[in-house]
Formats: structure tokens, C-alpha cells, sequence
């Protein structure tokens, strides 16, 4: 029983943890994500996953802000 309530513990600690973040783009839009989107140098695009758990690209050009939420 002890055993349980530390691994409930350790998680809700880890889920009070993640932050969302919000991109938003030159044409308007305001994407929400479930991690901080990462910068690939080599492509020049970001990598982010969507509220879904969805891995997705958009280009660096097309962001002008991202903010935590």
C-alpha cells in the first residue's frame, strides 16, 4: 500500500511539472502545445506535439511567438 501511494505521488509531482506553451503565427493562429516546441537547425522548422500527443513540424519563419502558459 505504501508502495501505491509513493508511485501516486511521484506522478501527480511529475504531471504538475509539464507546462504548456502557445506559438503564435504570422497569419493569426494560436497553436497550444503539450511540451516546449525544440528548434531542428538542420531543417528550420520546430518540433512540437499538439494537445492530441501528435508530433508536429511548423516552419521557424511562420512563428513570430512563443510563449508559457
Amino acid at each position: 500500500m505504501k508502495r501505491l501511494m509513493m508511485i501516486l505521488v511521484c506522478l501527480l509531482g511529475l504531471v504538475g511539472c509539464s507546462s504548456q506553451y502557445i506559438m503564435s503565427t504570422k497569419d493569426g493562429r494560436m497553436i497550444a502545445t503539450d511540451s516546449k516546441p525544440r528548434l531542428d537547425d538542420d531543417t528550420g522548422m520546430y518540433r512540437y506535439y499538439d494537445a492530441e500527443g501528435r508530433e508536429m513540424l511548423i516552419k521557424k519563419d511562420d512563428v513570430t511567438q512563443i510563449m508559457e502558459r
